[in-house]
C-alpha cells in the first residue's frame, strides 16, 4: 500500500464517522484502487483484495454510513482491520470529511446555498467552518453603472450562490471595473474585476482599499503594455468575456470569505511565487485565462507588505525575473532572447520605459550576453534595474553575495581604470603563460580574433602586490601605428589571471556581436563570477565537466568567490557596497525588488 505504513494507526478514531469527499474518482486496479479528489490523490496497492474491500466499502462511504458499517463487522476481524487501514489512508489524503454535509445543519443566520454546500464539501478541509463563515456573509456589488454587463454578470454569479447581493452604484469607477465586497462575521473581503486596454482581470483578494489601488495601477500596467495607456478602449466589454470575468471575481471572493485556498494556488502552477499575491488575467481573443504573480505599488494590506527570502539557486531566480518582467502586467523590464542570434553568444536584451535622464524621448533597448542565456538573463535585469534607479547610486543583484560581487567588481574595474589613465605605463603586465592556457579563454579569444575577425590585444595586471585580484582588459588594436591604445572591448576583475582573461574575453565578444545586431543602451558592469555561487547551487555536475564547460567552471568559481569579495574590500579600504538600511524609504522599483527577495545595494559614496 502505497505513501503510508499499515501499523498500528488504523483510522479508526479519525474516520468512523467520515464519508468520502465529494467528487472522488476511483479507478479500479488490477491489485489495488487510484482514488483522486479535487486537490489530492492516492494510489492503494498489494492485493487483489483492496478493491473487493472497496467494493463493500463505497457505497458506505459516499452515503456517509461508515459508522454503521463499521460496526457490522466483527471487531479484529480481517475485513474489519482492512476497512479500518483503507479509511486511514483516505484520511492521510485528505479525501474524507465529517459526516453529515455541510448543508445538513441549518445555520441560525440562514442556510448555505445547496450548491455551495456541496462545492465546500469537495474542496475544503473543514467544510463545517467553511459553511458557517459563508452563511452569514452578505455581498455587494459596486460600479458606475449597476445595470452595466460587468455588474450584471457579478451579481448574477453571486446570486446563483445564494448569497444576498446589493447594487450600489459608485461614480468614481471607471465604467468597466466593478468591486466585489462580502461582510460577516469576519473582515470585509473584496476583489476588483474589470479591463485594461483588451486584457481583463481580477484582482487578489484583500480590503476594498486594496482592491481599488490594485485595479488602478493594474489597468495602467495593462494600457501601457498595450502600446498607448491613452488608447480608447474597446466601447463595452462582450457579455461572454465579462461573466468570465465576473464568474472569476466570486470565486475568488466566496473563497476568501470561506477561509479556502485561493483559486490561483489549485493548479501548483510553477510560475506562481509562494507569497507574492496572483491576479487573473484573461484574453478575449483568442479566449485565455491564467493565473500571474503580482504586486501593486500601493501595500495597504499586512499581507501586501511581502519580503521573500533571498532565492536559493539560479532557477528560482529565474522564476522571480519571470514573474516581475512578464510581458502584460510586470512592472520591470523581462529580459528574453526575443530574435537576436545565440551564436557565438547567448544573447538577450529587453526594453527599458524611458531614457536615463528622465526626459520624454523614445524607450531604450539594452542587449547583453553570457556564457549560457540564463546567466545572461539575469545579468541583463540587474543591469536594467540599475539603471532604473539611477545608475551608479544602486547595485542590484539575485541575492546578498550577487550584489556584493557586482558591486565590488564594479568598484575595482572603476578605481583601477582611473589609476591606469593616471600613470599609463607604470604597471607591469602578469606574465601571459600564466592565463593564456585557461581553456575559457582559448575559446572566447578564438571566437573574437578568428570568427568575428576582430584585431585586439589582451593584457592581465595585478590589482596589488602578493594579492589574489587581477584585472584584464580587451582593446581594439588601433588600424596604423602610433594612434595610441585602442577602445576597450571588455574588461574583468576576478581571483586568477585565467578567469579575469576568459571573462574579459567574453564581454568582447558580446560587446561585439551586441553592437553589430542590436546596440546596447548602456555599457554592462564587469560582473564577472559574481554569479557563479547562485548558478552553482544544487547544480550537479559531470566527473568530466573540467574548466573548459560552463558548469564545471562555475562551479570552480564558486568555491572561490567569497575569499576573493574579502580580498577586493580590503583593498579596497572602505564599505565598497552596503545594504540600504530598512528604514530608509524604498525609491521604486527598489522596494519592489526587495519584495521578490533581491539584494539593492548603494554604493559607497552615496552611503556616506
Amino acid at each position: 500500500m502505497t505513501g503510508a505504513d499499515t501499523g498500528a494507526d488504523t483510522g479508526e478514531d479519525r474516520a468512523s464517522g467520515g464519508r468520502l469527499r465529494p467528487g472522488t474518482a476511483v479507478t479500479p486496479l488490477r491489485a489495488g484502487l487510484h482514488l483522486r479528489g479535487r486537490r489530492a490523490g492516492v494510489t492503494l496497492e498489494g492485493s487483489t483484495a483492496v478493491p473487493v474491500v472497496w467494493g463493500l466499502l463505497e457505497e458506505p462511504l459516499r452515503a456517509g454510513r461508515l459508522a454503521q458499517f463499521r460496526e457490522g463487522l466483527e471487531p479484529g476481524s480481517a475485513v474489519r482491520v482492512a476497512v479500518d487501514t483503507l479509511v486511514g489512508q483516505l484520511a492521510d489524503h485528505d479525501l474524507l470529511v465529517p459526516a453529515p454535509p455541510a448543508a445538513g445543519t441549518p445555520d441560525p443566520a440562514g442556510a448555505v446555498h445547496p450548491a455551495v454546500a456541496r462545492w465546500i464539501d469537495a474542496t475544503a478541509a473543514r467544510p463545517a467552518d467553511a459553511a458557517a463563515a459563508l452563511a452569514t456573509v452578505r455581498a455587494e456589488v459596486l460600479a458606475r453603472d449597476p445595470a452595466a454587463p460587468p455588474a450584471a454578470a457579478a451579481v448574477r454569479a453571486l446570486e446563483a450562490c445564494g448569497m444576498p447581493v446589493t447594487r450600489t452604484p459608485d461614480p468614481r469607477l471607471p465604467g468597466d471595473r466593478v468591486l466585489l465586497t462580502v461582510r460577516g462575521a469576519g473582515r470585509e473581503r473584496a476583489v476588483a474585476a474589470g479591463r485594461g486596454g483588451a486584457t481583463g482581470y481580477v484582482t487578489a483578494p484583500g480590503s476594498a482599499a486594496q482592491a481599488r489601488a490594485d485595479a488602478a495601477a493594474l489597468e495602467t500596467r495593462l494600457a501601457d503594455a498595450a502600446g498607448d495607456a491613452a488608447a480608447p478602449q474597446p466601447p463595452e466589454t462582450p457579455g461572454a468575456f465579462a461573466a468570465l470575468l465576473a464568474g472569476a471575481a466570486a470565486h475568488r471572493l466566496l473563497c476568501a470569505a470561506a477561509g479556502l485556498p485561493d483559486p490561483a494556488a489549485e493548479a501548483d502552477d510553477p510560475r506562481l511565487l509562494p507569497g507574492i499575491p496572483a491576479v487573473l488575467l484573461a484574453d478575449p481573443r483568442p479566449a485565455r485565462a491564467d493565473h500571474h504573480s503580482w504586486l501593486g505599488p500601493d501595500h495597504i494590506d499586512a499581507d501586501r507588505r511581502v519580503r521573500l527570502a533571498p532565492p536559493a539557486d539560479l532557477t528560482e531566480a529565474l522564476r522571480r525575473i519571470t514573474a516581475l518582467g512578464e510581458r502584460r502586467c510586470g512592472p520591470l523590464p523581462g529580459p528574453l532572447p526575443g530574435e537576436l542570434t545565440q551564436l557565438p553568444v547567448p544573447l538577450a536584451t529587453c526594453t527599458l520605459p524611458g531614457p536615463a535622464t528622465g526626459d520624454a524621448g523614445p524607450p531604450r533597448t539594452l542587449t547583453g550576453g553570457g556564457p549560457r542565456l540564463d546567466l545572461a538573463r539575469l545579468e541583463l535585469f540587474c543591469r536594467a534595474a540599475e539603471l532604473l534607479l539611477g545608475d551608479t547610486e544602486f547595485t542590484v543583484g539575485a541575492d546578498p553575495v550577487h550584489a556584493r560581487g557586482r558591486a565590488l567588481r564594479h568598484a575595482a574595474a572603476r578605481r583601477l581604470a582611473a589609476a591606469a589613465a593616471a600613470v599609463p605605463d607604470g604597471r607591469t603586465a602578469v606574465d601571459p603563460a600564466r592565463w593564456s592556457g585557461h581553456p575559457q579563454l582559448r575559446h572566447w579569444w578564438t571566437t573574437l580574433t578568428d570568427r568575428l575577425a576582430v584585431p585586439a590585444r589582451l593584457e592581465v595586471h595585478r590589482v596589488a602586490p602578493r594579492a589574489h585580484a587581477y584585472r584584464a582588459v580587451v582593446r581594439r588594436t588601433p588600424a596604423g601605428p602610433g594612434r595610441g591604445p585602442g577602445p576597450v572591448l571588455g574588461e574583468a576583475v576576478e581571483a586568477t589571471p585565467g578567469d579575469a582573461a576568459s571573462f574579459a574575453a567574453l564581454a568582447a565578444v558580446t560587446a561585439t556581436c551586441t553592437a553589430a545586431t542590436r546596440p546596447s543602451a548602456a555599457r554592462p558592469r564587469p560582473s564577472g563570477a559574481a554569479v557563479a555561487p547562485l548558478a552553482a547551487a544544487g547544480a550537479r555536475t559531470a566527473a568530466w565537466e573540467d574548466l573548459g564547460w560552463t558548469g564545471g567552471w562555475l562551479a570552480d568559481l564558486a568555491g572561490r568567490e567569497e575569499a576573493f569579495q574579502n580580498t577586493l574590500h580590503r583593498l579596497s579600504g572602505t564599505g565598497t557596497a552596503a545594504p540600504t538600511p530598512d528604514f530608509a524609504p524604498d525609491p521604486e522599483p527598489a522596494g519592489l525588488l526587495r519584495s521578490f527577495g533581491f539584494t539593492v545595494l548603494r554604493t559607497a559614496e552615496e552611503s556616506r
